[in-house]
């Protein structure tokens, strides 16, 4: 480590050491150096160096700032569309919630409609089975009463006929034509 520290002092003071006698002297390190960056300086700015890398600084600074231009006007334009589209978001989500809500409505318009019309269906059927009921009803009490009937005239035959005697029945029938003769005419 010492040997290092020794080595960059060495180095570090070489240069000093190399400028003894006059300054300006051909054998001056110093003025020798100072003489070939003074010339350096001349040929750049002979060949205008300065001026093209000062234009070059600015064509470099004119693009970046047209890019940053460009940039802010995409960052506008991006910014319009997407307020852009946030707007039609949302008109799109009134719409839709529009939509829920009407299509509810004519689903409970619907059901209550279904309801009525099972009611009306249901009411109609009772009125024709009531009908069917009561059809069924008259039906049976005219057998019954035909039945009655007949069991009626039977029993009176059984009767009449047990009870009558010839000379009767043909008074009956005499009887029975006079009526019939006398309301037909």
């Amino acid at each position: 480590m010492r040997t290092l520290a020794t080595l960059t002092a060495t180095v570090a003071a070489t240069p000093a050491l190399a400028a003894s006698g006059p300054f300006f002297s051909l054998e001056n390190t110093d003025f020798v150096v100072l003489l070939a960056f003074i010339l350096f300086i001349a040929v750049l700015v002979y060949f205008r160096v300065p001026t093209r890398l000062g234009g070059m600084l600015d064509k470099r600074a004119q693009g970046i700032r047209s890019e940053l231009d460009e940039a802010r006007a995409l960052r506008e334009e991006a910014q319009s569309l997407l307020a852009s589209y946030e707007r039609k978001q949302k008109d799109v989500q009134a719409q839709s919630e529009r939509i829920i809500a009407h299509a509810k409505e004519e689903a409970a318009a619907s059901a209550e409609q279904a309801k009525e019309d099972l009611k009306q269906t249901i009411a109609r059927r009772m009125q024709a089975a009531e009908e069917q009921i009561a059809s069924a009803e008259a039906n049976a009490v005219k057998e019954v009463r035909d039945e009655a009937v007949n069991v009626a005239v039977a029993a009176a035959r059984d009767v009449i006929a047990k009870q009558m005697t010839a000379t009767e029945g043909n008074k009956l029938i005499d009887a029975s034509i006079d009526e019939v003769e006398s309301k037909l005419h």
